[in-house]
């Protein structure tokens, strides 16, 4: 074998060498950037919820009660909606009773949802509450309310669901109307025996 010839075939075995680095070179970046992506994607929920509280804008309101308000602002009104949303595929009603009232900071105030099992089965609904604008989330106060438990009603079965509330007398003076929507949610599967 000529020296050329041993030289083309070194050249082309560096080239397949090289080739084959790159190939897995690409290959373990390929990897790493989909496990990076896939743990992104894990911390993208906790992180929005982090961002959410420092920012105020999540529009979550506690799920604890609270006292009574001590003080009631008599010379400013708030405006307060309430709707409700149903989850797709739960067969309940579930409406306020008003849509609409108009309350002094600090003052307490009661209000009522009405649900109704619709379904042939007893199922159990949890209501999740947001408030809009965001920011007046952490001035919405809830003394009692029947998000804090799960809703189980029987097959036909209807019920009055109580909210206690007041607005925080310190309710930022550029907000003057706030929406309450309660999400109901079927948590237990739709045939199964009720639990408390």
């Amino acid at each position: 074998m000529s020296s050329s010839e041993k030289k083309a075939e070194q050249k082309s075995s560096t080239d397949e060498d090289i080739k084959q680095q790159g190939k897995k070179r690409s290959f373990w970046s390929l990897i790493l950037m989909s496990v990076a992506m896939f743990g992104f994607a894990f911390a993208l929920v906790p992180l929005y919820d982090v961002f959410c509280d420092l920012t105020g804008i999540n529009g979550k309101t506690a799920n604890t009660p609270t006292e009574q308000s001590q003080r009631i602002v008599s010379d400013r009104k708030v405006t307060v909606e309430f709707v409700a949303y149903i989850s797709p595929g739960m067969q309940w009603t579930f409406e306020p009773q008003i849509t609409r009232i108009i309350v002094n900071p600090g003052e307490t105030k009661t209000i009522k949802y009405a649900a109704r099992n619709l379904a042939a089965t007893a199922s159990i609904g949890q209501a999740v509450p947001s408030v809009s604008p965001g920011l007046a989330a952490r001035y919405f106060n809830k003394i009692e309310c029947f998000c804090f438990n799960r809703q189980p009603l029987e097959a036909g079965e209807s019920a009055e669901l109580p909210l206690v509330f007041y607005i925080d007398p310190d309710l930022p003076e550029d907000i003057n109307t706030l929406t309450l929507a309660y999400t109901l949610y079927d948590v237990k599967p739709t045939g199964s025996a009720l639990t408390q």
